[in-house]
């Protein structure tokens, strides 16, 4: 049985703690007013190297500007520190998913090896119903209009009598509308959170089974397949609409497949880092290199299936340069350059270079540093894909709220997953193929 350490558990409460400082310094810097935005406006461009030009032209366009600009400003900047806390509160809840799809695979696939990582997988899902609950809370905050995350739920957009009327959002408005949006995201986190718990009972169950009685075991490879033909389906759906909506006009047939490869990746390092740290505490004894090896491979391969996609899309897109499809890279290669070439980076030339090498896979402390680096890489791939629709050029990726969000959400994980991880022992019982992932060598 694993001991939540002392020493962890005051780290992910030190986590939480200085998280919520950074949360609680980017709303209570937030532009209350359409004239404090432009203040910070103003303020932001004065320390640019051409200071006295970049003001000169602030001062000389006050007049030309209109309301409607100045409003778009003020959002964007009251977005920021709520744009943040999105980006945090999906990664994490991401991260659990993505375990879970690769739990249900597991045991539909009948894998043997993989079995002696099932604790370490269930309590990483353990994570999900609470952060999906949050992320929920949180589409009702923007549906109540707290924020302006999601663009489309202005009501103005969609009154033909008003000036900002959008007629092509009204043409999606049978879909993009509030009531059915929230309606969606509750039967998404249902089905997700009903599994998780169902699995967590059965494999329990499965412990207690007199040896030879294979009930648990089928009920569960029925509910993991079931599980998986509504996941491929609510996964797309949710990536459609809990991210690919905050740019409404836009949209990407390979959007829910290039989301679901990077929440695979996140997913099977997040395995491989707790799995390790375990290790490296006395538990999981069954756990060798080759169990290492295998889950780094996949760390490896979808790292390499997460760059095809998004070069698929990518270069599809902008070689096409169809504007209404084009502007979607635009506005990032012009707003936020800097982390989108970082994200590429992280997530694809460097788990090409470094994780090809099969002595490295079997490396618990290489893992670590390369696990590091396509979680970050991750990060901000979701911070890419929620941002600029919803802060556009007011991002800011070295702040208070986006740090802090960061660690606040990173701090709530350690502490759910590893206290899940005291609630059962750390090996499963009764699977017919425990002597087959207790033996694993090559």
């Amino acid at each position: 049985m694993y001991t939540f350490s002392k020493r962890l558990k005051t780290f992910s409460f030190a986590l939480m703690i200085v998280g919520l400082v950074g949360i609680a310094w980017g709303f209570l810097n937030a532009p209350s007013t359409v004239e404090e935005a432009k203040e910070i406006v103003a303020h932001n461009e004065s320390h640019d190297a051409h200071a006295s030009e970049a003001t000169h032209t602030v001062d000389a366009s006050h007049d030309t500007h209109d309301a409607s600009h100045d409003e778009h400003i003020f959002h964007q900047l009251q977005n920021r520190p709520w744009s943040a806390l999105y980006v945090a509160i999906f990664f994490f809840m991401m991260l659990s998913l993505g375990v879970l799809a690769f739990y249900a695979i597991q045991q539909v696939a009948q894998a043997g090896w993989s079995i002696v990582l099932f604790r370490v997988m269930e309590g990483i899902t353990a994570y999900l119903p609470i952060g999906a609950v949050i992320l929920f809370v949180f589409l009702v905050l923007s549906s109540l209009h707290m924020n302006h995350v999601f663009a489309w739920m202005n009501p103005e957009l969609l009154d033909p009598a008003s000036p900002k009327f959008d007629h092509l959002l009204a043409d999606k408005a049978s879909y993009l509308n509030v009531p059915f949006f929230l309606i969606r995201a509750v039967i998404y986190i249902v089905g997700w959170v009903l599994y998780q718990r169902y699995a967590r009972k059965q494999t329990l169950a499965l412990d207690q089974a007199i040896e030879g009685n294979l009930t648990h075991y089928k009920k569960m490879m029925g509910a993991s397949a079931a599980f998986l033909v509504f996941f491929l389906v609510s996964e797309s759906m949710m990536s459609w609409d809990w991210l690919m909506s905050i740019d409404h006009h836009w949209f990407s047939t390979l959007y829910g497949w290039y989301v679901f490869s990077g929440m695979f990746v996140s997913g099977i390092t997040t395995i491989a880092m707790v799995t390790i740290y375990l290790k490296s505490r006395g538990y999981l004894e069954y756990v060798n290199d080759s169990h290492l090896h295998d889950l780094a491979k996949f760390m490896f391969g979808f790292s390499i299936f997460w760059t095809y996609l998004w070069f698929s899309q990518f270069m599809l897109i902008w070689y096409a340069n169809i504007p209404e499809e084009v502007t979607y890279y635009v506005q990032r290669f012009e707003e936020i350059k800097g982390p989108f070439y970082a994200m590429v980076v992280m997530n694809f030339v460097f788990p090409i270079l470094v994780l090809m090498n099969s002595d490295y896979k079997r490396l618990p402390w290489f893992i670590i540093i390369a696990g590091v680096i396509v979680l970050v890489g991750h990060y901000i791939d979701v911070y890419i894909l929620i941002t600029p629709g919803s802060v556009g050029a007011q991002w800011k990726f070295i702040s208070p709220e986006v740090i802090g969000s960061a660690l606040f959400f990173l701090g709530l994980f350690i502490f759910v997953v590893f206290n899940a991880l005291t609630k059962a022992p750390l090996k499963v019982k009764g699977n017919p193929f425990m002597k087959e992932s207790e033996q694993f060598h090559y």
